[in-house]
């Protein structure tokens, strides 16, 4: 008598949890289609499918029952899209041409997370929220955010703003260096170099180098993967410094992201296959790429779902002017480098 009692009290859970998924790629798929619209389609689906999210929350909310697959879209189906997101970053790429750009990515990520903390901290902002915009600033926009928010043990709330204040600074800004291109001085490579250094996303960087042709488009995107490689030492050194930080509590733990492994894992199966061009291996990346993709918006969805703009309005502000001032100051320097 006991296993039909217990799967009665396991299928609502179940059914709660796919209802929660189910919802969560309802909305990404709504944002995706949206990101196909003229206006739209500089934005990205998943800056719109998050500020969707958020507005949803606020306007209509959602049903609890729904609570469970939203927080699992959140959190174990973000780190399956961060380590797919590893197929991206080519290691061999970097390390036969690209090695000197990563010394300059090594100080624009330095750069810019000691200046956001340190504006910040002026502003009186919040201190989680300033670092996190500062990581997605200097590294690899929302997926940096999301890769170490586990690390630092910031709540959902606190992760969702900061990527939907880094994929909207983001996208401004890549539209302004489109607007400047023409009276900007400077050749295409070291074009593509400035956005590749200074932009927030991956994204950001393809749209912002596309006027200036392909061959800015491939040495800005090497320029940017070069930030992505080093999300990997930047996240074991927010490990120690999270360990020193919580000496003095004897219940401080930091659980290793074991997702990084996965990330470390796919980059290399990645750089091989790309090694094997002959083969046509490359086809591939065109599936899991977007799996990976629309996983990733599928959990800036469960982020956005979690948002209470209410309680996190005064919080995200002046984070926010911290995020502008560094990102300003970052383009200013980064372009004075590339001239």
């Amino acid at each position: 008598m006991e296993t039909p009692l217990a799967h009665q009290v396991q299928t609502p859970f179940l059914l709660q949890k796919v209802g929660g998924i189910g919802f969560t790629i309802l909305i990404a798929a709504i944002g995706w289609g949206l990101a196909f619209l003229p206006g739209f389609q500089k934005v990205g689906p998943m800056a719109i499918s998050i500020l969707l999210a958020i507005v949803i929350r606020q306007v209509w909310g959602y049903p609890t029952k729904l609570r469970t697959g939203i927080d699992f879209t959140a959190k174990k189906l973000l780190r399956v899209a961060i380590v797919l997101y590893g197929l991206k970053l080519n290691i061999q790429l970097i390390i036969q041409e690209g090695l000197g750009l990563v010394a300059i990515d090594a100080l624009v990520i330095i750069f810019a997370i000691l200046l956001t903390i340190w504006v910040g901290k002026k502003l009186k902002a919040d201190p989680t929220i300033s670092l996190l915009v500062g990581i997605g600033t200097g590294v690899c926009g929302a997926a940096a955010i999301a890769a170490v928010s586990p690390i630092l043990k910031s709540k959902e709330e606190e992760t969702a703003m900061s990527v939907g204040m880094i994929a909207f600074i983001g996208t401004i800004f890549a539209l302004g260096y489109t607007l400047v291109l023409p009276i900007l001085p400077i050749n295409t490579e070291a074009y593509g170099i400035w956005a590749g250094i200074s932009l927030h996303e991956l994204a950001h960087v393809a749209l912002a180098a596309s006027p200036a042709g392909e061959d800015a488009i491939a040495i800005a995107l090497l320029a940017k993967l070069g930030r992505v490689f080093l999300l990997i030492p930047l996240c074991f050194v927010l490990m120690y410094w999270m360990k020193r930080k919580g000496n003095n509590d004897e219940n401080a733990s930091i659980p290793f992201p074991w997702f990084l492994i996965g990330f470390v894992c796919m980059s290399i199966i990645g750089s091989l296959i790309t090694a094997y061009e002959p083969f046509n291996l490359q086809k591939l990346f065109e599936p899991i790429a977007f799996i990976s993709s629309f996983l990733l918006t599928m959990a800036m969805v469960g982020l956005g779902l979690n948002v209470h703009l209410k309680q996190v309005k005064e919080k995200a502000f002046r984070p926010l002017l911290a995020l502008i001032f560094t990102s300003i100051l970052l383009s200013g320097l980064t372009l004075w480098v590339s001239l």
